[in-house]
């Protein structure tokens, strides 16, 4: 017997929302703590962001699988269309919902740590063509790296790995790799060193549709064939409703 669906979707809520408020507190922090220096703030950012990734998915990964982003969840349910592995239809409509919640969760509990609004719109505009191709690659990398490390039975490794990677695409990307829809639309609720203009979340989960499918295409040329099922993605979930 699985893990029940409810409890998943709860993991799903918490796992994000705690990812968003280790992203958003940690900007927030390093603003503070270097108000001089972007790049060492961009330093500390991310630094705490790829270490919090990757505890918070050995937490959360037993129940929900640790997917803490609509693409993953997407991603998931498509690969496993094929062979019934995966995610369900029924799934992805509560997992998506409890990511979103989640960020936005997050992003009000780091304001309110830090004695901001609870809700505090972001101005920073992220709405440029070359912060777009920086999230398509952003996404697509991470795509890859999730479900190439399923396929090919590694999922034991995801948490260093993702972590590892969203920490590096952090400096290699011009938009500082958001690589997540729920993420993005969690960090418009901060104006702080994290947030995006609502005016710039349509744009930035637009092109992360654009990077799944990318991911997905290259995932197909390296890896036609699965060793694993998908639902190894994130991590393997428990076997049974404990």
């Amino acid at each position: 017997m699985g893990v029940p669906l409810w409890r998943r979707a709860v993991a799903e809520f918490v796992g994000t929302g705690l990812l968003v408020a280790v992203v958003v507190g940690s900007g927030i922090m390093a603003a503070r703590l270097s108000p001089d220096d972007v790049g060492l703030q961009l330093l500390e950012n991310s630094t705490a962001t790829a270490l919090g990734l990757a505890v918070i998915i050995l937490v959360v990964g037993p129940v929900s699988g640790a997917h803490l982003n609509p693409v993953v969840s997407l991603g998931e349910w498509w690969l496993g269309r094929r062979d019934g592995t995966g995610l369900t239809t029924r799934d992805v409509a509560a997992y998506v919902p409890a990511q979103v919640a989640g960020a936005i969760a997050g992003s009000v509990l780091a304001n309110l740590m830090f004695d901001l609004p609870a809700v505090d719109w972001a101005s920073t505009d992220r709405d440029r063509s070359h912060l777009w191709l920086g999230e398509l690659v952003a996404t697509a990398g991470l795509v890859l790296v999730v479900f190439a490390l399923a396929r090919s039975g590694r999922a034991a490794v995801a948490p260093a790995a993702v972590g590892g990677y969203i920490g590096a695409a952090y400096w290699f990307t011009s938009s500082t790799s958001f690589a997540n829809p729920a993420v993005t639309v969690g960090r418009a609720f901060t104006d702080t060193f994290a947030g995006i203009a609502p005016g710039s979340v349509p744009g930035f989960v637009v092109v992360q549709l654009l990077g799944l499918v990318v991911g997905l295409s290259v995932l197909m040329v390296l890896y036609p064939r699965a060793e694993v099922g998908v639902d190894e993605a994130v991590v393997p979930q428990l076997s049974e409703g404990r």
